[in-house]
């Protein structure tokens, strides 16, 4: 099997971990802002974040020569690592119920916000984690300042929140008389716009730009989740559990490769990055397909109830659901290889995401567009630290005696 032995190799693949992981998230929210149902959005992305996991197995998992040291990815399957396996699935498991909560929080408090408050919890409680758990080979004395950068982050990352929404309520008010009824018509005294006429550029009028209360209406009518009138602490509760779900599944996958706490048998070589990924992918798979066929029946937050059928036929946007599945696996996969060479620790620098998804978000989706001088100010504060915090984290990195 292909180990990455490397401190080089190992920044390498935590930079492509860190584009991958910040790009599905704003995949999936722009379906969702399209009006396409979260549940059969989550379905897709499911199925080609387990393929990816396959791919990486039957590749580098089996590339090169095998030894009773370093079996390959099949002869690892025939072996008696139960113990590793179950930590490699619990795993998958928070990191499912992690990503499920997300999907719900980026209509309620935004992508950038989200990925702020999630990746930042999962640095402060998942590389302490690590750090103890790899033996300190990551140096504390780089290592957790860069840790500080990302608390700061969270703090700006919330006022970020507050003041753009304060931005967004002033925009609001300014439009009197704007109102959402629940077949998803807007009207703002002078004119009244459907759903359907929006998707099909029927509507009266020119198309809102990014930014403005028309942008904001538009954007509700059009959205799967309807958000206006719910209190974005809803949207915030979820972050959290999503952060606490996200810090869990790296130390448990470290646990799952490196047996710090001895449970295999002697001679039992410890799971490979490899191994370890495909049972935590499967884990993952099973959880988000249990729960999400769970929702298409019994929705959450006042969605459309569908079924397997309307699923099946729901081919309107399953191409970026698949696209957004792949970054995502290949993005963790990555994580974990540059996790296993430099240490787990420093890996948690591709939570740094908000880097990327920030720029997506105000990109594709309009984000903080017309806002004011106060936000802005704020926002680039925030990014500032994320990037401090990459580069302090990457320079912890150290090297794992194989």
């Amino acid at each position: 099997m292909y180990i990455v032995d490397s401190r080089g190799g190992a920044i390498a693949c935590m930079l492509l971990a860190l584009l991958f992981l910040g790009t599905w998230p704003a995949i999936l929210t722009l379906l969702e802002r399209r009006g396409r149902l979260p549940q059969h959005t989550y379905l897709d992305y499911t199925i080609t974040n387990l393929l990816a996991a396959v791919i990486i197995a039957f590749t580098f998992g089996e590339f090169g020569h095998t030894n009773d040291d370093k079996p390959n990815f099949l002869v690892q399957l025939s072996q008696n690592n139960w113990p590793s396996v179950l930590f490699a699935m619990a795993g998958g498991v928070v990191l499912s119920l992690g990503n499920l909560s997300t999907q719900y929080a980026w209509a309620f408090v935004g992508l950038s916000v989200t990925e702020v408050i999630t990746a930042s919890i999962t640095v402060v409680i998942g590389t302490t984690l690590n750090y103890f758990l790899d033996d300190k080979i990551n140096r504390a004395e780089i290592l957790f300042p860069g840790v500080a950068c990302f608390l700061i982050a969270v703090c700006l990352g919330s006022v970020v929140h507050a003041s753009n929404a304060k931005d967004n309520q002033e925009k609001l008010d300014g439009l009197k008389g704007s109102k959402i009824d629940k077949k998803g018509s807007i009207s703002n005294g002078s004119y009244a716009t459907s759903k359907k006429d929006l998707e099909d550029g029927g509507g009266k009028g020119e198309k809102a730009k990014a930014g403005t209360a028309s942008f904001l209406i538009e954007l509700e009518s059009q959205r799967a989740i309807k958000v206006f009138g719910r209190s974005t602490l809803i949207g915030l509760a979820m972050c959290l559990f999503a952060g606490i779900c996200f810090s869990l599944f790296s130390p448990a996958f470290n646990l799952a490769t490196n047996d710090q706490w001895n449970t295999l048998d002697d001679g039992v070589p410890h799971l490979s990055v490899y191994t370890a990924f495909f049972y935590f992918s499967c884990s993952c798979f099973v959880i988000a397909i249990i729960l999400n066929i769970t929702f298409l029946y019994h929705p959450a937050f006042n969605l459309p109830k569908s079924s397997i059928k309307a699923y099946l036929n729901d081919w309107e946007g399953r191409g970026w659901a698949f696209l957004a599945g792949f970054l995502c696996g290949f993005g963790n996969g990555l994580q974990f290889m540059g996790g296993q060479a430099a240490g787990y620790a420093a890996a948690d620098a591709v939570q740094a995401l908000p880097l990327v998804s920030t720029f997506w978000g105000v990109l594709i989706f309009g984000e903080y567009r017309k806002s004011s001088r106060r936000t802005y100010v704020f926002l680039i504060g925030m990014l500032s630290m994320f990037i401090v915090a990459v580069g302090v984290l990457m320079a912890s990195s150290g090297h794992r005696k194989h």
